[in-house]
């Protein structure tokens, strides 16, 4: 071991008792999922069945979180907040961070196509159900804010070292203006996360209306972990429990922990928004009764557990695995897969994005270094130019971390200044520009024989299937034509029965290409809710079946997971220790030497070998890091 990889061992093991989260419910097994990496060897469907299963537990906890009722007081206070001219903060970091710039989207995305509608020159504006209660529209589209570790840069990939610091949440959250007034979310799925403990602080601090949004029980937080007590404890935040039990891949929050995250806030904002506007006509998509903000709840339940239980069935399982297959197959030959999404590009983001840190995936690589590993997967919008692509994805431009050295010496050690100033010029605005996911990006990475191209479409976007010269359809037909394979996922309202019907709007003229409907129940929802938590359980699924179909997983264990922040530091060395019998401590002192045999090749995004396989390697046959390397890459 070098002397600095042992100093990086012996200062996290310094600090270690702050990130042992071992005992955290979010960090255990489900018994359900024990054998997935077995299954999805022999049955892709049936593999696809365990992880639909594990949602269970949302559906449950979410019929919970309705019978509580607590609903409509969290509603209500954000309503009134937002009639006296508050603003409403979602704050997060990783799969949390992802989930708040989301429900900001949603929340400006319907305030927007209000607007348009409403500045319709073709008398649309007459058609509409609903007016706006207020005139205040704009102020509304405005009023919430995502505070994501590391900004929206994050999105696409991990920021070293903001996770892990309170003064680096107090700081976003402080540039946003939060003040008296305000609501502010603070979300996290183990309720331990320091920098979004950091936003509920400040916002405590300010007089804002603090809720902290959480995945794990009350008394096993409070024994465990002290920063996570003192908010428990603390009297001026309100408490949203939201414990579902373990992930269906051990210690993968982005999985159910923040789908039912999604679930409840969403509920929220519907029955906010429900409440900002008023009745125009009481016909609704052939309905004659419009749902009351009271009603959301229950209406929201009963649709998603249509929702769930059609994802389980035989049929709709059958083509979902045949789209697995078609990905594994592009990964596993060292292709690339393009997908492209409008209405659900965050959706689609989120999970693309989330498979580097989870899979060891090579993540978004921008479009001018040649030296980083090709991505697997992408993203791309309609829009022709990237910076338009971005600020349709988020509903605002994108806002980025922009500090000076006055504003980060007091949050960091001297020791710390320089590296922390070296991160944050790298995750600029214009940095996330070199992300180009607007059409003028393809030219990076057009499609050819191997790839495969996957659109994500809505029930509104069908006709761009349907017409020549449709986003969907021109992009799909032009990778066919170029040698690709296709596919294409349509959540399509339903009528009640489980069989998806083929909606894709392509018909039988392509029986080459892989085309799945997911039915998504009717209803009056403003916010179309129930849709975006459909998309998140597919996304989830197919892509957390297919890296286990890679050997990514073992059992259900992520076995490639990237130690990123501290939190997951600790993961790494507990699985470690738990594979080889070594203690704790050597376990850490072995992961820091991997840990800096692998990292030039980390930080300039190039393919490495996963440091946790490679640490089991080595302490069970005596090899070193090239023999581990060279053994886990045959």
């Amino acid at each position: 071991m070098s002397a600095s990889s042992r100093k990086r061992s012996e200062d996290f093991l310094k600090i270690s008792g702050q990130f042992k989260l071992g005992t955290l419910v979010t960090e255990a097994s489900h018994p359900v999922t024990a054998d997935l990496s077995e299954v999805a060897k022999q049955d892709i469907a049936a593999a696809l069945k365990l992880l639909f299963d594990v949602d269970d537990d949302v559906v449950k906890k979410y019929r919970e979180f309705v019978a509580s009722r607590r609903a409509g007081e969290i509603a209500e206070t954000v309503l009134q907040s937002l009639r006296n001219g508050g603003r409403v903060f979602f704050t997060g970091c990783g799969a949390t961070g992802r989930l708040s710039i989301l429900l900001d989207s949603v929340w400006r995305d319907f305030w927007q196509s209000r607007r348009r509608s409403d500045e319709s020159p073709t008398g649309e504006k007459s058609e509409t159900p609903y007016v706006v209660s207020s005139k205040n529209t704009d102020n509304f589209e405005n009023r919430t804010f995502s505070v994501m570790a590391g900004g929206d840069y994050a999105l696409i990939k991990s920021v070293e070292g903001f996770e892990d610091f309170t003064a680096f949440g107090r700081k976003q959250i402080r540039d946003l203006g939060v003040r008296a007034g305000d609501v502010v979310f603070a979300i996290t799925e183990g309720g331990e996360t320091s920098f979004v403990i950091g936003t509920a602080w400040e916002g405590v601090d300010v007089g804002a209306r603090v809720y902290f949004v959480y995945n794990n029980p009350d008394e096993i937080l409070c024994q465990h972990v002290q920063r996570s007590r003192e908010v428990i404890e603390d009297a001026r935040i309100e408490k949203i429990n939201l414990t579902t039990g373990p992930m269906a891949i051990t210690g993968s929050t982005r999985m159910q922990a923040t789908t039912i995250q999604l679930c409840v806030l969403l509920t929220i904002l519907e029955m906010v928004t429900r409440n900002l506007i008023e009745s125009r006509r009481s016909k609704v998509e052939g309905s004659n009764a419009r749902t009351s903000p009271a009603d959301v709840p229950a209406r929201f339940l009963a649709a998603l557990a249509e929702m769930h239980a059609d994802l389980k069935s035989p049929g709709l399982l059958k083509q979902l695995a045949k789209l697995v297959a078609l990905e594994e197959s592009v990964y596993r030959a060292r292709h690339k897969n393009n997908y492209f999404a409008d209405q659900f590009g965050i959706d689609v983001l989120t999970d693309t994005t989330e498979r580097s840190p989870t899979f060891c995936t090579p993540p978004f690589r921008k479009f001018d270094d040649t030296t980083a590993t090709e991505s697997w997967a992408f993203l791309f919008l309609p829009q022709d130019e990237t910076p338009d692509a971005w600020a349709r994805l988020l509903k605002r431009k994108p806002r980025c971390v922009d500090w000076n050295e006055t504003g980060v010496r007091p949050l960091v050690s001297q020791e710390n200044l320089a590296r922390t100033l070296e991160t944050i010029r790298k995750i600029s605005a214009q940095e996330l520009m070199r992300f180009k996911i607007g059409l003028d990006g393809l030219k990076n990475r057009p499609p050819g024989p191997g790839d495969s191209a996957v659109a994500i479409v809505s029930d509104l976007e069908k006709e761009s299937l349907l017409s020549g010269d449709g986003f969907y359809r021109a992009q799909l037909e032009g990778a066919l034509k170029a040698g690709a394979k296709a596919g294409i996922i349509c959540f399509c309202s339903s009528e009640g029965g489980s069989t998806p019907r083929s909606k894709s709007g392509m018909g039988d003229r392509r029986p080459e290409m892989v085309k799945i409907s997911v039915p998504v129940p009717q209803g009056d929802f403003l916010l179309n809710g129930v849709a975006r938590v459909a998309v998140k359980l597919v996304m989830n699924a197919l892509s957390t079946c297919i890296m286990v179909r890679l050997g990514r997983v073992m059992g259900n264990t992520m076995v490639w997971v990237v130690p990123s922040n501290l939190k997951l530091i600790d993961r790494a060395t507990r699985y470690i220790a738990r594979l080889t019998g070594l203690a704790y401590e050597a376990a850490n002192g072995l992961l820091f030497e991997v840990i800096e045999y692998v990292e030039p090749r980390m930080k300039s995004d190039q393919a490495y070998p996963p440091v946790v396989g490679m640490a089991v390697l080595r302490a069970r046959h005596g090899l070193t890091n090239e023999e581990a390397e060279k053994q886990l890459m045959k």
